[in-house]
């Protein structure tokens, strides 16, 4: 039994290690949201707390177009498949917050979304701490809110 408890002390102490010595990386991001052509700019945080296992919350915030605007929030999971040394692809899960707002002909309406975010994504490392990242997800907001969302960008890995 002390065995038993002592090997799992271990591999609890091995876990916390390593998540204390994670990547992490900075990125920003170009994105386009498919529902209204909206543009937006966007920063990604991405931490790797284990081996090919990656947690990216997000921001972007979109333009306005046809006076709608729109800021987003993401909690995004990602699972690196390595491709080389140089590159990865990795499957995409994730939550989603969207707060849309727009002029109407009697002032000013808003409306929050929640939902779900599937898509891939792909990485290429250009140096030791810079890489270029694309994705491509669909945004599950619910009825007329759903959306596919492209991003492209660049990111600083510490």
């Amino acid at each position: 039994m002390k065995k038993i408890l002592l090997a799992l002390v271990a591999v609890m102490t091995m876990i916390s290690v390593q998540a204390e010595t994670g990547d992490l990386s900075l990125g920003g991001q170009f994105n386009y949201g498919s529902k209204r052509s909206m543009i937006g700019l966007g920063v990604q945080l991405q931490y790797e707390p284990v081996t090919n296992f990656r947690f990216a919350p997000e921001f972007i915030y979109y333009f306005e177009s046809d006076d709608v605007s729109a800021i987003n929030a993401n909690f995004n999971m990602h699972y690196l498949i390595r491709t080389s040394t140089s590159s990865a692809v990795y499957p995409i899960a994730g939550f989603s917050y969207a707060h849309y707002s727009w002029d109407n002909y009697l002032g000013y309406d808003d409306e929050d979304k929640f939902g779900a975010n599937l898509g891939i994504g792909f990485e290429y490392a250009l140096a030791r701490n810079f890489s270029l990242y694309t994705e491509e997800r669909f945004q599950i907001l619910g009825n007329h809110y759903n959306q596919v969302v492209t991003a492209l960008g660049i990111k600083y890995n510490f």
